[in-house]
């Protein structure tokens, strides 16, 4: 689950809803670009390519540094610079509370985590991600590829409103609205959803239960326990899950496998408008990347206006997800933007052909 509001275990709620509950999401519009799913995954023809040229690639053909189709996007960053809170250009804050922010709530513990790493290499006062733009529109799918400590996670986190990192510069535009001051809580209810790397235990908290609370946070009315039962029976099935885990606490004892496919899950229940995968990838086995894949295709043919944006380090997801865009990002810009010949390109070179 993933979610970008710190929280503490109980009262944090939130591996994932609300995006975790950054899952838990609420209502995100966008434009309808040309996209489709297969029977497998989500899998579409790329976009058209913009007019403008990419920045920085060693072959043309790419497609323009922000990617996205012509029609109002969904999901917009512009000129977005990041440091850590506790660098001499971040600040404290602290965001969420209560059953919204719980929803959000794993973002900050997870995306954290997730994030940790590369905020850990960086000077104080430096920034991680320095004048990233990117467009995405309703029912686009774009990969974003990166090495360890390009800023991938932060800017997951960020994008979620995790009170570890500071907006210096840009903004986010979320279905036409600035959220770039919002809390996690208030972008998960919005329909921001992030599902994290590192999803968190919470012990206390039933999977059922906390999407039934974070269902209610998101839509403002109370969901029948019985039929959010039944959606989530179905959905197990779907993505291979014992259906006893509906009662047990949220990620607690889960395998790794297990903890993305409860991301997945809550991504299904509560129908985001746009989705942020930190590599959702990571740590799985052949099998279980394939099933956690289709359950995002499966996901996006039920919501076909869902933004996606996966984040990864290899093309393995892609051979499941097909993107409209491929980004990379590389010390904190995105470099070069294009289909999924991108990341085979990328596949073959290796990131030293962009440095």
């Amino acid at each position: 689950m993933s979610s970008a509001t710190s929280a503490s275990p109980a009262s944090e709620a939130a591996p994932s809803a609300v995006p975790d509950a950054a899952h838990a999401s609420s209502p995100a519009p966008g434009a309808t670009p040309s996209t489709g799913t297969s029977s497998d995954a989500r899998s579409h023809s790329p976009s058209p390519t913009p007019d403008a040229s990419s920045s920085t690639s060693p072959e043309s053909g790419s497609h323009s540094a922000e990617g996205g189709s012509d029609s109002e996007p969904v999901f917009v960053i512009e000129g977005l610079h990041v440091c850590a809170v506790n660098s001499p250009g971040g600040e404290e804050t602290s965001n969420g509370s209560g059953a919204g922010a719980a929803s959000g709530a794993a973002s900050g513990a997870g995306a954290a985590s997730g994030a940790a790493a590369s905020a850990a290499s960086h000077a104080a006062g430096d920034h991680i991600l320095k004048g990233v733009d990117l467009k995405i529109g309703a029912g686009e799918l774009h990969a974003l590829m990166g090495p360890n400590g390009s800023g991938k996670s932060t800017l997951a986190a960020t994008l979620m409103g995790s009170p570890e990192y500071r907006i210096t510069d840009g903004e986010v535009r979320f279905k036409g609205t600035d959220i770039t001051d919002w809390g996690p809580d208030e972008r998960a209810k919005s329909g921001l959803f992030l599902a994290f790397q590192y999803p968190q235990a919470i012990v206390g908290v039933s999977v059922l239960n906390f999407l039934r609370q974070s269902m209610t946070a998101r839509t403002g009315t109370e969901t029948s326990i019985l039929q959010l039962r039944m959606k989530i029976m179905e959905w197990m099935e779907r993505l291979q899950m014992d259906p006893s885990f509906a009662d047990r606490f949220i990620n607690d004892g889960f395998s790794g496998g297990e903890k993305k496919r409860n991301e997945i899950l809550q991504m299904a229940i509560l129908q985001p408008e746009m989705a942020i995968l930190d590599e959702t990838d990571s740590g799985l086995d052949i099998d279980a990347l394939k099933v956690v894949a289709e359950g995002v295709g499966a996901v996006a043919q039920e919501n076909p206006r869902l933004g996606v944006l996966a984040i990864t380090h290899y093309r393995r997801l892609l051979d499941y997800l097909t993107p409209d865009y491929v980004h990379i990002l590389l010390d904190g810009r995105i470099v070069e933007v294009g289909d999924i010949s991108l990341a085979h390109k990328l596949e073959r070179r290796g990131y030293g052909a962009w440095r």
